[in-house]
């Protein structure tokens, strides 16, 4: 179930057959065997950050496909599962950038919850397969997402790494919204991401923009 603040603006979207087609496939392929996220968590981005609070929207591509990996946030693991490499290239560039020390994990939570809405394009993913739920319907969705948060009267900062990202420029109104572009944080594209500065350039956007801006510190959790 989509979370209450997100109703107003996305209701209408869940009522399109194409969603009521991706819904459908989505259970066929939790009945053949696992789907990540849990059915509860499709939607934990939208619940963590309502829509109204968003500052900063980020943008990945799919789920973590290992078991007890993901949990609805982009780039982000449940907490105890090993930080994955793009996410370590992250706390690197934030380290470098910030000055801030890199995390004994990787839950990013705290940065949901002060307005950093970590949406991936792909809602789920089947077990072991990356980009297995691609062209289903969930990038329809996401788009209205994205859409969504670019039509508030309330500017916010998107974050578009990597080329896939970068496609959903032109649902932005760059007058009025702050877009930080860069390489993907993956190991592929990281001597490209490392060194960009995209923190000081989101929290600079965030400020202008006359918010407080997100404090990018992690708690270890031991």
């Amino acid at each position: 179930m989509l979370p209450e603040s997100w109703q107003g603006v996305l209701g209408e979207e869940t009522e399109k057959p194409y969603f009521k087609e991706l819904t459908c496939f989505v259970e066929e392929e939790r009945e053949r065997g696992p789907v990540y996220p849990p059915r509860e968590e499709v939607f934990a981005a939208l619940d963590a950050t309502p829509y109204d609070q968003v500052k900063v929207l980020v943008l990945g591509q799919d789920p973590y496909h290992g078991e007890g990996q993901g949990h609805g946030l982009c780039f982000s693991v449940r907490p105890g599962v090993r930080t994955p490499p793009s996410l370590r290239n992250i706390y690197k560039e934030m380290r470098d950038d910030l000055g801030h020390p890199v995390p004994d994990n990787g839950y990013l939570m705290p940065w949901a919850e002060q307005g950093a809405l970590l949406l991936n394009a792909v809602l789920t993913v089947r077990a072991g397969e990356a980009n297995s739920h691609k062209g289903k319907g969930w990038e329809k969705f996401t788009d209205a997402v994205i859409r969504a948060v670019a039509a508030r009267p309330d500017p916010a900062v998107f974050v578009l790494w990597g080329n896939y990202a970068k496609k959903k420029l032109p649902l932005i109104d760059t007058d009025r919204h702050a877009v930080v572009q860069g390489a993907h944080p993956s190991p592929l594209s990281a001597k490209k991401f490392l060194g960009s500065r995209p923190f000081t350039q989101i929290d600079e956007a965030v400020a202008a923009q006359g918010h407080t801006p997100i404090d990018w510190r992690l708690p270890d959790l031991g």
